[in-house]
């Protein structure tokens, strides 16, 4: 599989080293304007971009305007979501978003998923997110904490939102903490008067990341329209 790579920091070296492990090529690395390269004219299967939040738009759907499919996990610029998905089917391509690769991390969700609905009804547990993150992270709180605040809210109907550090009674509190050298640590707490219950996700490195987005790639080469890791997942587990 012939791979272009959007954003070429840290991330972007660690899919880089796994792609190739796996038999892969990679064709392009982009990690300046976008609009500098004709897409359409190189022999590219897939394009994962972890890029930054300005860029990551105009990158994701100039390779859908090339017929080119994305596998995106750069955070922070989802307000344009809704267009970039609607652009893919314009241009009948592929894309799949996630905020987390790793698929421990999406284990990690289906069980956040599972413990909302048992907690649900038990009012006497508050409930709290806490990520932790490299200083180099740009974006707080991570993709990933509020993807876990969300699946929450879908579930209890006494909150209505998430909030950074402080919230409201309706809303659930993130933490966000930037440490060096920590890939990431996510960690949904109930607690009350009696007791307390956690579930903890912590990444040892960048791999877990890398290694799931290049199987995300695999999987949604020659697929059209939009797919999340629960679709690549339902294949792998």
């Amino acid at each position: 599989m012939k791979i272009a790579l959007l954003g070429y920091g840290r991330m972007g070296k660690a899919i880089e080293s796994i792609a190739l492990d796996r038999g892969h090529e990679i064709v392009v690395k982009i990690d300046e304007d976008i609009e500098n390269y004709s897409l359409a004219e190189m022999d590219i299967d897939v394009a994962i971009d972890f890029s930054i939040p300005d860029a990551a738009y105009n990158n994701i759907t100039s390779c859908f305007k090339a017929g080119i499919p994305v596998v995106s996990g750069t955070t922070g610029w989802l307000d344009n979501y809704d267009k970039a998905v609607e652009i893919c089917n314009e241009h009948k391509s592929g894309f799949i978003y996630a905020s987390n690769f790793s698929l421990g991390v999406n284990i990690f969700f289906e069980l956040n998923k599972k413990l909302a609905s048992l907690m649900k009804n038990l009012d006497e547990y508050g409930v709290e997110i806490e990520e932790i993150h490299h200083t180099k992270k740009l974006d707080a709180p991570s993709g990933t904490a509020i993807s876990l605040a969300n699946h929450i809210i879908e579930t209890n109907d006494r909150k209505e939102n998430w909030s950074l550090e402080s919230a409201k009674e309706y809303e659930i509190p993130i933490l966000a903490k930037r440490i060096d050298d920590i890939p990431g640590t996510h960690t949904v707490s109930y607690t009350s008067k009696i007791d307390d219950i956690e579930i903890i996700h912590t990444a040892h490195s960048r791999e877990g990341f890398a290694k799931g987005a290049v199987i995300a790639a695999e999987w949604i080469k020659d697929r059209k329209g939009e797919y999340s890791m629960k679709d690549v997942l339902s294949t792998l587990l």
